[in-house]
């Protein structure tokens, strides 16, 4: 690792203005990726400013009927809590569906959102990665792809995001607040929040360098019935293969409105609004969800090894509509 200087910050406006002050700062939270991507050399902070101790760790009500989540809120306190377990249990699903729980008692929500891709080639630096080095190329695009993305790639990059907790607050509709080093507040819907990768897949979000996230708002829990569902290689402390975050409402025996966001399959929570559009007021029928499946897959494209990702979507997705149907 390198040698790098730190400081505490006392607030968030100047923690945001610490980090924009210099082109190779960075913050740090609780450093479960960071550190790793450090002791690597591909990250290279020279100096980093501590935002954990600010007073962002706190979950509370809106006076719109939703939740206020803290960039600092852990997110084993954030699957605990009893007002998402009980508003949003697709919320509590995803952040225990992540990690282990020793990393959920000091990963933060912030830092949740902004992790980078886990692709080897990306964590080798004897391979090209235009993730890690601009220009140089993507070593996935012909090696080993058995984890990576089948759509929204690029021939720049293949790597997917691979948080479980983003695919679940993007079905929810939330909100991604922020400070600027001036004081600036802005509110980012997690639609917008993620870029794909197109030409510079090493621009991960739409951030400014020291723009800081300060919390997460979630809108009133949707009507309906919420599941979240992570196929992977182990029953735990794995990344998807595919996920799949549903929330369905019906009405008698017709779909009143669903939602349907994706992990493991683009590099960032791929919403299907297409598919969210024509299962509105269609018949809760095995053919209708098939037809879902299927559109909410158009344009998935496989890369060799990762091509059996596009049935297994195909499945996932069919089969977490039914069971939240069932039990809408």
């Amino acid at each position: 690792m390198q040698s790098f200087t730190y400081e505490r910050a006392a607030n968030a406006q100047q923690a945001a203005a610490a980090v924009a002050a210099r082109p190779d700062a960075k913050f740090i939270s609780g450093g479960t990726n960071l550190l790793d991507l450090m002791k690597l050399e591909i990250e290279r902070p020279a100096h980093l400013v501590d935002i954990s101790r600010l007073p962002l760790d706190r979950i509370e009500e809106t006076a719109a009927g939703g939740l206020r989540v803290g960039a600092q809120v852990r997110n084993s306190d954030l699957a605990a809590d009893p007002l998402v377990r009980s508003r949003y249990p697709m919320l509590t699903q995803a952040l225990l569906a992540g990690a282990s729980g020793q990393i959920r008692n000091k990963a933060s929500t912030s830092g949740n959102l902004l992790q980078r891709t886990r692709c080897p080639y990306f964590y080798d630096r004897h391979m090209p990665c235009n993730k890690r080095e601009p220009g140089s190329g993507c070593a996935a695009l012909q090696g080993f792809n058995r984890m990576h993305a089948i759509l929204g790639t690029s021939e720049a990059c293949i790597a997917v995001h691979p948080s479980d907790m983003a695919v679940a607050m993007s079905g929810l509709d939330a909100s991604i607040e922020t400070v600027s080093p001036d004081g600036e507040v802005r509110g980012i819907p997690i639609r917008d929040f993620h870029r794909l990768p197109g030409t510079m897949p090493h621009v991960e979000t739409v951030l400014d360098h020291g723009e800081m996230i300060t919390a997460v708002t979630l809108p009133p829990p949707p009507p309906g019935r919420q599941v979240y569902r992570k196929v992977r290689d182990r029953a735990s402390y794995a990344f998807a293969l595919v996920s799949v975050a549903a929330i369905v409402e019906k009405s008698g025996d017709r779909i009143r409105s669903a939602r349907i966001a994706m992990g493991g399959v683009a590099a960032k929570p791929w919403r299907a609004t297409e598919t969210e559009r024509g299962l509105a007021g269609a018949a809760a029928a095995e053919g209708v969800l098939n037809d879902a499946a299927e559109a909410a897959l158009a344009g998935a494209v496989g890369h060799g090894a990762n091509d059996f990702k596009i049935p297994l979507a195909k499945r996932t997705v069919r089969h977490t509509l039914a069971t939240a149907i069932k039990g809408a």
